[in-house]
């Protein structure tokens, strides 16, 4: 029996972005998991116009074939994981347009995230769990954030040590996330073919 599918999504599309770095970090730790298979999904790879259509695919099918393409990608997800940049204490623009991009391929499935910025982003991250709760997501009480002196530690702009000079600070965060991910993604699939 196939394992749960759990799409990794990086959520900044910037040239320079910091995101690359925790995304390689999270995908070797994640790579052999018991219970989930992780596929990484970078919103670069997706030509997303911004959202134009006559309303979400919930209420009429969306005509851009490149949001069906991208709606298309998650449909094949049971669960999402997301790397958060925080960008002026909120989700990157273009994080907020690849969600509005679809909804029905969000339902009812968990999300879990590892967030970044000086305060860990965990400003984003609240903003991402209210838009997961109106998109009928699950969102997780637990993630993985990197913060303060750790950020500035590992990030490009700051010492830019691997990550593995700051894994034991995030290692206790990311099993327990990572529990509760395999628990709500059983949960919810379940639910969804009863």
């Amino acid at each position: 029996m196939s394992k749960p599918r759990i799409a990794v999504i990086i959520g900044s599309t910037r040239k320079t972005r910091f995101a690359d770095k925790p995304a390689q970090w999270l995908m070797d730790k994640v790579k052999d998991h018991p219970q989930l298979d992780f596929e990484l999904v970078d919103l670069r790879d997706f030509d997303l116009p911004l959202f134009d259509e006559a309303a979400s695919n919930l209420w009429a099918p969306s005509s851009d074939p490149r949001a069906v393409k991208w709606q298309e990608k998650l449909a094949g997800f049971d669960g999402y994981l997301f790397i958060v940049a925080e960008y002026n204490r909120s989700i990157t623009g273009a994080l907020k347009n690849a969600l509005d991009q679809a909804y029905n391929e969000w339902n009812h499935k968990p999300m879990a995230a590892l967030a970044y910025g000086s305060m860990g982003g965990a400003r984003a991250l609240e903003h991402l769990r209210n838009i997961a709760v109106e998109l009928q997501m699950v969102p997780l009480r637990n993630a993985v954030h990197i913060g303060g002196g750790d950020f500035f530690k590992v990030w490009s702009g700051g010492q830019d040590s691997p990550i593995s000079e700051i894994e034991g600070n995030l290692q206790g965060s990311l099993d327990a996330m990572l529990d509760e991910l395999a628990w709500w993604t059983k949960a919810t699939k379940a639910a969804r073919q009863g």
